[in-house]
């Protein structure tokens, strides 16, 4: 399909569409899905216009600063568009690597993004599109859009296209294993885009399982810790209330204790922000006002709601509380 021509949508009118977990076996027939690779890293909508670049997260914060890498795509792109993708860093094997993208993710000032885009480059990779010059593309199949996406021939030093698994689904999921990666995603070849909505046309199917948490509160370190961050208290919001899943004290390096600190120091309240926090985890607690989002990985969920043995993957400035839900 050859992309219409015209004008684009102005940033602030779509949110990404969102998947819903799952499992191969609920799928049903594998010809009526397509299968992409899923990557560790930010979403993020991307709206080109006249040659400019404008990066948005899901929770719809502007992200153009701290990836000005990714601004040479708005120049290698003859139409206007919104395309869909994640931000992602890549480790020495290639593979995406969350840690080295939060290196990333928090920067604010021009001048250190760019420092950081030659020593740790951040690359987009595309795998959907929106509209295309003065043309919605919401209405149209995910086959016809991934046409669409493929005709745009957007690969680049910092944007790429990655290919469509070809095969079963799981076929799909180990290859995504060998190669270290997160999952799959799954999406039905018939289905439109819903923006904003996590939809079950679209189906993430999780190697590693990780945990979006809320931030409540932290614990003092002892030992070689003493004096900074021992554990972070944890919840997930359940209903109207926010509900305690437990504390991370593993995956953190000595430069992440420090940053967090920092951030958690004003973000101080009183009052327990949880629900059900056991007494001995409550001890010497210092509670925090539950807006800061992180992201762990963990081995499953215990009989009564508790993560566990979580580690901290780090913080995820790009999503809200309010969008933290329990993975399945």
């Amino acid at each position: 399909m050859a992309p219409p021509r015209g004008r684009p949508g102005s940033p602030g009118e779509l949110s990404p569409m969102l998947a819903t977990p799952g499992t191969l076996e609920m799928l049903g027939s594998d010809a009526d899905w397509a299968f992409e690779m899923k990557w560790d890293g930010v979403r993020a909508l991307i709206h080109v216009a006249s040659g400019q670049v404008r990066l948005v997260s899901r929770n719809d914060l502007d992200m153009t600063v701290a990836y000005p890498e990714i601004a040479a795509l708005g120049r290698a792109l003859d139409h206007s568009a919104v395309l869909d993708g994640e931000i992602v860093s890549l480790d020495a094997a290639g593979r995406p690597s969350f840690a080295r993208l939060q290196k990333r993710m928090h920067v604010a000032d021009a001048v250190a993004a760019n420092r950081l885009a030659g020593s740790d480059p951040a690359v987009v990779l595309l795998f959907d599109v929106l509209r295309v010059d003065d043309e919605s593309l919401l209405s149209r199949t995910w086959g016809a859009r991934r046409e669409c996406l493929e005709s745009l021939g957007l690969t680049g030093p910092a944007w790429q296209t990655p290919p469509v698994f070809v095969g079963t689904g799981a076929e799909a999921v180990e290859t995504s294993r060998e190669h270290g990666l997160e999952g799959v995603v799954a999406k039905r070849l018939r289905s439109t885009y819903t923006p904003g909505r996590r939809s079950a046309d679209w189906v993430k199917i999780k190697n590693i399982r990780t945990q979006e948490v809320v931030v409540a509160g932290w614990t003092p370190g002892h030992g070689r810790r003493i004096g900074t961050i021992g554990a972070l208290l944890l919840g997930v919001p359940e209903a109207d209330r926010l509900h305690y899943v437990g504390k991370v004290g593993t995956g953190f390096a000595e430069a992440t204790l420090r940053d967090l600190a920092g951030t958690l120091l004003p973000l101080e309240i009183t009052a327990c922000p949880l629900d059900s926090v056991p007494r001995p985890d409550a001890r010497e607690a210092h509670w925090v006002e539950p807006v800061l989002v992180g992201e762990v990985a963990f081995a499953e969920w215990t009989g009564d709601g508790r993560l566990r043995h979580p580690a901290w993957r780090g913080l995820r400035p790009d999503k809200t509380a309010a969008e933290v839900v329990r993975e399945t």
